[in-house]
């Protein structure tokens, strides 16, 4: 498994320049590291955050909490994500993380980045973006569950987690590990379970993609990028990244 702060960089990197300094005043946080078990939460609704959580390896996701206990989820999130970077600047977090398979985050403390933010400006503005990019990822999901219909919906969705593993180095050949249940799949993308099946079952009817016992398998890449209206251009990576 790569070192914490290896994967930070890595992840920066892939859409901000980090010069050497950046490079070392990352390495001097503190990083400190915890296993999740699958649907283990790590951030609560409410929570007053003094941390920034980093996924080191595994997958994460993003939810509401609604009245009745149903969970909307929001986002997902992979190695190298910062995924409650907002944190920094709110004083209590509206929404919850929680690891989706087996998962390991790093923390970092809010005191040690404001610092650093004000020693190397580029490394601030680096976070300040990730923060950037989750809000282009939140604009996509809700055009993603509004406007489109149940099968562009979905292959959007596998567009985006694949596109993302593969900037990440999480694919391997043509699979990445995406543990999602068919219920959180459907509380994701406003789908009940029996048009989870359905819609899943088209998908695979096309031959472009399949996903089953948490592995996602893309089989044509650019018809699923068709039929999910899939443009890679939200997520603001480096040009030489969009492919």
């Amino acid at each position: 498994m790569e070192k914490a702060h290896d994967v930070l960089i890595r992840n920066l990197g892939e859409h901000t320049k980090l010069a050497a300094e950046d490079v070392a005043e990352i390495r001097a946080l503190t990083f400190t590291q915890r296993d999740f078990a699958p649907n283990e939460d790590f951030i609560r609704q409410g929570d007053e955050p003094e941390h920034s959580a980093l996924v080191v390896s595994g997958m994460v996701a993003r939810y509401h909490l609604l009245g009745s206990g149903r969970r909307q989820y929001l986002a997902f999130h992979l190695s190298g994500d910062l995924p409650d970077s907002q944190g920094l600047f709110i004083d209590q977090m509206d929404h919850a993380l929680c690891a989706l398979g087996p998962a390991t985050v790093a923390f970092i403390p809010h005191r040690e980045l404001f610092i650093a933010f004000r020693r190397r400006p580029t490394f601030g503005q680096a976070v300040w973006r990730e923060t950037l990019r989750d809000a282009a990822i939140f604009r996509e999901a809700i055009t993603n569950n509004s406007a489109r219909p149940m099968q562009a919906r979905m292959a959007h969705l596998c567009c985006e987690l694949f596109y993302r593993a593969r900037v990440a180095q999480l694919v391997r050949g043509n699979r990445c590990r995406v543990p999602i249940s068919l219920t959180q799949l459907g509380e994701t993308l406003g789908m009940a379970i029996a048009t989870v099946n359905r819609t899943l079952a088209e998908l695979r009817r096309t031959g472009t993609m399949d996903l089953r016992e948490g592995e996602l398998i893309v089989l044509k890449w650019r018809e699923l990028q068709r039929l999910g209206d899939f443009n890679p251009a939200y997520l603001h990576l480096k040009p030489q990244l969009v492919r």
